[in-house]
């Protein structure tokens, strides 16, 4: 029930991603239609396409977080022994959870310090920026959690142990003869 719940989650946020790179694509091909055949423009396209990107790139981040999908290596990982794996898995996560934390202790005193603080163009508060590394770390964090509860609970594959995705070429990597 709550797999399901998370990633329904992570599709409504792919959504939002691809709702804010439309909305951005949009306002700058526009705005650059405008400049350049009218000479105008609409000045808050500029100040409203960097908000977006901001949240698009946290909201990406947070899925990726779920699917595993950041960078990683899996050379040491993947050769040692069960317990090991197990020792790598609870410390890589302890260190998430620890940047999580900084993450969001940070993004939350700024959107704190920023609350009164409007944008220039759009009059907005600021803290509605710094919301989005807030989201991120709490989102993140209980990702996280909710993986090392798996592991102590015993419902975590030794698969799962390697939190790295192979990439597309590795079967073109096996066909070289290198694995």
């Amino acid at each position: 029930m709550l797999d399901r719940t998370i990633d329904g989650l992570c599709r409504l946020f792919g959504v939002l991603m691809v709702a804010c790179l439309a909305l951005m694509v949009l306002m700058v091909f526009g705005n650059v239609v405008l400049r350049y055949g009218f000479n105008s423009g609409i000045t808050a396209s500029e100040e409203l396409s960097r908000w977006l990107f901001v949240w698009m790139t946290f909201l990406g981040a947070i899925v990726a977080v779920r699917k595993h999908a950041h960078l990683g290596t899996d050379a040491l990982v993947s050769r040692l022994p069960l317990a090991g794996r197990k020792a790598c898995f609870v410390a890589a996560h302890g260190l998430m959870l620890y940047v999580c934390f900084l993450m969001g202790r940070g993004a939350w005193q700024q959107a704190v310090i920023n609350l009164e603080t409007t944008s220039a163009v759009m009059q907005v508060s600021m803290a509605w920026l710094y919301a989005s590394g807030v989201l991120f770390a709490v989102l993140a964090g209980l990702f996280i959690v909710i993986e090392l509860m798996r592991l102590f609970s015993g419902r975590l594959s030794d698969a799962e142990l390697i939190g790295v995705t192979d990439t597309e070429d590795k079967p073109h990597a096996e066909e070289r003869g290198r694995p």
